[in-house]
């Protein structure tokens, strides 16, 4: 049930308001500041922000976002997205909130730890590269994913869902060791016990510890692993 307290976690979308004062003051000075010459930038950066979020929550197409004065043009709306995505702000924004929340929580900034995991979903047969994921019988894109022992989302990476997880694994953990230099262990499922992945983890310094299924059947909640 829609409740007051759900519509204060995720916003009102419908008024076109994504996030409160505290939360858009905490990542503004993370935006790129606009370029030097040419016209002044005219775009309200908060507002934009607010059309980002209601596509992603929603899962609507761009051309069906609200148009002025809720958000500013789709255009203008998937202009920025992907001007941020080249440029690595998103990246940025992720990193620099997974250190702020992991000093809140009295831990070391950089993460000495990790687990890894992937999730196969159906997509459309438009855009993207796609694939069937044999052991889950899904046909579309894969979702690699690395986080934290509280679950900060360390890194993640897109392919069709036909590639191994064993295969992709050592693109993954390439990139979020370039952020986090102290990261030392891997925890991961059997299904990661290959050698392209133990290849990876010895060049990058790394040491992969498998946490295998509980025998007896059923789901049971496995500490370290995703399932």
């Amino acid at each position: 049930m829609w409740t007051p307290q759900d519509r204060r976690l995720v916003g009102d979308y419908g008024a076109g308001q994504a996030l409160n004062d505290d939360r858009y003051r905490l990542i503004e000075p993370l935006l790129p500041a606009p370029k030097p010459g040419g016209r002044p930038r005219s775009t309200n950066m908060r507002r934009l922000l607010d059309a980002l979020f209601c596509v992603v929550r929603t899962g609507g197409q761009w051309r069906y976002l609200p148009p002025p004065p809720a958000f500013p043009p789709w255009p203008t709306v998937y202009w920025y997205f992907r001007s941020f995505l080249e440029s690595g702000v998103w990246e940025s924004l992720r990193h620099h909130l997974v250190v702020m929340l992991r000093e809140q929580e009295g831990r070391d900034p950089t993460p000495s730890a990790t687990i890894i995991g992937t999730q196969s979903v159906k997509t459309t047969e438009k855009g993207g590269g796609r694939g069937f994921d044999a052991a889950t019988k899904v046909k579309g894109r894969k979702r690699h994913i690395a986080v934290d022992a509280s679950g900060f989302l360390l890194g993640v990476l897109v392919h069709a869902a036909g590639i191994q997880d064993a295969d992709s694994a050592g693109a993954l953990l390439t990139r979020i060791k370039r952020l986090y230099c102290w990261l030392r262990a891997i925890f991961a499922n059997s299904g990661y016990n290959r050698m392209p992945v133990i290849l990876a983890c010895f060049l990058l310094g790394l040491t992969l510890i498998i946490v295998r299924r509980i025998a007896g059947g059923g789901f049971i909640l496995v500490p370290r692993r995703w399932r």
